[in-house]
């Protein structure tokens, strides 16, 4: 090989590395040239992600966000616009006390609290059965963590399963959504008739102290706490959608237990639930039937009145959330694969309903987002922002939408 091969070859291999570079550039700041929304990217490293759709990260003040990264929990300044790395390695069931500005998490067998500002922590409690189910949960007085625990040997198949851990990014900076994977429909059947013993629980986040209530053989899954009541949860019997009754509600002394929805006709689905901002309502994905026609459902804890919100399916989304006065909504779209195969591209959403119909405007094109990994909007304690994890550049990253319109289209 002549020198002039040698220059051509090594030319060539510039070119091609500079492409891939380009190609997998993730913009900081920019408006979607097809929706005219500012977009700002939150994470510098590939691999983090935000959490999950009712899992709050937030301060109550709005100046901090908390989300995972691949070197384990950092905090974002909006003011500053600086990040900082909080809890180093591994965090699972991870949540923030917007009041306390403390994150919860697990870590082996141990319940951690850390301060977001000073970084100060402390163990909480230690339980083996707490990676055994979901958390956590925290309730609105910021005094207890809950969630749900296997109580029996676990088969092999379905544990002991460890925290989530900070994601791991493959080559190309790529996180999939760790509850997308093939084979998933066919384990949860397995799951759910496997009748595994369980059970919810608090822990006390002062003493430490562990309690457990509502034994059941259903997979209890999805714990959250309301907003504004202190002993209200909700959780979810998981499942098939079509062969549980998923959605409800319980005092934390076991009292008051609650089914939310009662299914009307075969295949009729209800999920994603998640609580209002101000506690009123338990708002929720209802299909009647399954893929055919959808809304998002707005159940009245206190009436038991239930408002429908009609949805076109082309605009379904995975996860829906409320802005913190209620007044708008979120859809973070869907999939090629997902349960309502849209014709009109792949987009995250703005929601206002306007006699029962859902009135669309698009905020992000997620054309190029694989939705193995889901983006699981939500709005700041503002509701100027929302918050989202995306592959749309190649590697996994946090961004920020801005609700108000930077610019106008055409």
């Amino acid at each position: 090989m002549n020198n002039l091969t040698h220059l051509l070859v090594a030319v060539l291999i510039s070119l091609q590395s500079l492409a891939f570079s380009q190609m997998h550039e993730v913009s900081r700041d920019y408006v979607d040239p097809d929706t005219g929304h500012r977009i700002v990217r939150l994470s510098d490293e590939p691999g983090s992600q935000s959490f999950y759709f009712h899992q709050n990260g937030y301060t109550a003040s709005g100046d901090k966000v908390v989300f995972s990264t691949p070197k384990g929990l950092s905090a974002y300044n909006f003011k500053t616009k600086k990040l900082e790395l909080i809890v180093e390695g591994r965090a699972g069931s991870v949540v923030v006390g917007p009041k306390t500005r403390k994150v919860f998490y697990l870590r082996g067998e141990s319940v951690f609290e850390t301060d977001i500002d000073t970084k100060a922590t402390r163990e909480i409690a230690k339980d083996a059965r707490l990676r055994s189910g979901s958390g956590f949960a925290l309730n609105a007085d910021e005094t207890l963590l809950g969630g749900s625990m296997v109580t029996a040997e676990i088969p092999a198949e379905f544990g002991p399963q460890p925290p989530q851990p900070a994601p791991t990014p493959n080559a190309a900076g790529q996180v999939p959504a760790r509850d997308s994977y093939p084979g998933k429909g066919d384990m949860m059947e397995r799951r759910l008739a496997a009748k595994i013993p369980m059970s919810l629980y608090t822990i006390n986040i002062k003493g430490g102290e562990i309690k457990t209530f509502h034994p059941a053989t259903d997979w209890l899954n999805h714990v959250q706490f309301s907003p504004t009541d202190s002993t209200l949860m909700m959780f979810c019997h998981e499942g098939p959608w079509h062969k549980v009754d998923r959605i409800w509600t319980i005092r934390t002394d076991g009292s008051e237990l609650k089914k939310i929805h009662t299914r009307t006709m075969e295949m009729e689905i209800a999920g994603h639930e998640f609580f209002s901002p101000d506690g009123r309502y338990i708002l929720y994905d209802l299909q009647t039937p399954k893929y055919e026609v959808f809304w998002l459902a707005q159940y009245e804890i206190k009436t038991g009145k239930l408002t429908k919100h009609s949805l076109q399916k082309r605009e379904w989304s995975v996860h829906y959330n409320m802005s913190p006065d209620g007044k708008i909504f979120s859809g973070d779209g869907g999939g090629p694969n997902s349960v309502a195969r849209g014709d009109n591209g792949q987009w995250m959403y703005l929601f206002k309903s306007e006699n029962g119909k859902m009135k669309s405007e698009r905020l992000v094109n997620l054309a190029k987002h694989d939705y193995s990994l889901e983006p699981n909007g939500t709005f700041t304690p503002d509701g100027k922002w929302i918050v989202f994890r995306s592959n749309m550049f190649g590697p996994t990253h946090v961004f920020a939408v801005e609700v108000e319109k930077a610019v106008a289209k055409n």
